[in-house]
């Protein structure tokens, strides 16, 4: 590394093991490390900030979401298993990592990524695409993986001593493990954490949403982690909170037409989209079953935006008859 230079990173933080990796060999070089981290309604900055306090590094956290909302409806590169579009996502954030770095003076953005470790998203051809797509290909350094990998301008300029970065390749992270032993790194978040695009359930309640809705929003996302989710023949959708707190956020909702039994316990259940008294009815059933009903009719309330409450009696059905509807 060139003498009395000050070389800064900016290095991404998500928690896990391989990017707390990549912050402590650099910090290891004597280079300054900044983590910068992302939000969006599918992941967030927990994890970062834990990574970050015990690296005892600086953490920027940028909210993507209009971007991202916009990348996962329309993905160039597609998905993974899930709604996940890995190889989209990274370049996004490297991009947006590189504006930040070219603004603030930082000489080098680096992250956690391992040639191989994912069969989808860290390939060789994908990391390309990455360091492409994102405009950072020439400040672009993989730690951990850099040995396989064309030497950076970093490295080439002697900022980043190369000798004393990884050649890690596959999916095994013994060697990662090993290292974070060696280096003192105790805890880290378990890989495939975090985002909830891979979580398969979470995956087909969006992936209904945007086949019913394409210019589904931010909030539309954010109703998609509450309660159990009923689509109805017509396209309507019903969600059914399952405890006192998915109660409380799904009444947050005014403006959606809510439904409530006047028996404790009972869910709140919004109906979203169409309003015809055989819609309104369906879900007012469904709310019905999943109250504390003993097979009595119950009275149910049905709110609409600031209109008085509409009281009813329902004769609650079996929960297995709107199985078939569940998302």
């Amino acid at each position: 590394m060139k003498k009395d230079i000050k070389v800064r990173s900016l290095n991404l933080l998500s928690g896990g093991l391989d990017s707390i990796l990549s912050v402590k060999v650099l910090m290891e070089q004597g280079i300054e490390v900044t983590g910068i981290t992302f939000t969006s309604p599918f992941f967030g900055s927990a994890n970062a900030e834990k990574g970050a306090a015990q690296l005892g590094i600086k953490l920027l956290v940028v909210d993507i979401t209009d971007d991202h909302l916009k990348l996962v409806k329309n993905p160039p590169h597609g998905y993974g298993k899930c709604m996940n579009p890995c190889i989209d996502c990274h370049a996004l954030m490297v991009q947006k990592a590189c504006e930040i770095a070219r603004r603030d003076g930082y000489d080098v953005i680096a992250t956690g990524e391992v040639l191989g470790e994912r069969p989808m998203s860290q390939n060789r051809q994908s990391l390309d695409v990455v360091a492409r797509e994102s405009g950072g290909k020439d400040v672009l350094l993989r730690p951990l993986s850099a040995k396989l990998l064309p030497p950076t301008r970093p490295e080439e300029e002697g900022l980043v001593d190369r000798e004393k970065l990884f050649g890690f390749e596959g999916r095994s992270r013994k060697p990662q493990m090993a290292l974070a032993e060696k280096l003192g790194i105790k805890s880290y978040m378990q890989p495939a954490g975090g985002c909830l695009l891979t979580d398969p359930a979470f995956s087909d309640r969006l992936r209904d949403l945007f086949s019913t809705d394409k210019n589904a929003s931010v909030e539309d996302i954010k109703l998609l982690k509450l309660g159990r989710h009923f689509r109805l023949s017509n396209g309507a959708k019903v969600i059914v909170g399952r405890n006192k707190m998915e109660n409380e956020k799904l009444n947050e909702n005014s403006n959606i037409v809510r439904i409530e039994p006047d028996i404790i316990p009972g869910p709140t259940v919004l109906l979203i989209g169409s309003q015809t008294t055989e819609d309104i009815e369906l879900a007012a059933k469904i709310c019905a079953s999943f109250s504390d009903h003993n097979n009595n009719d119950i009275k149910i309330s049905v709110y609409m935006g600031s209109d008085p409450a509409v009281g009813f009696n329902v004769t609650p059905v079996s929960r297995g008859e709107f199985e078939k509807m569940r998302i």
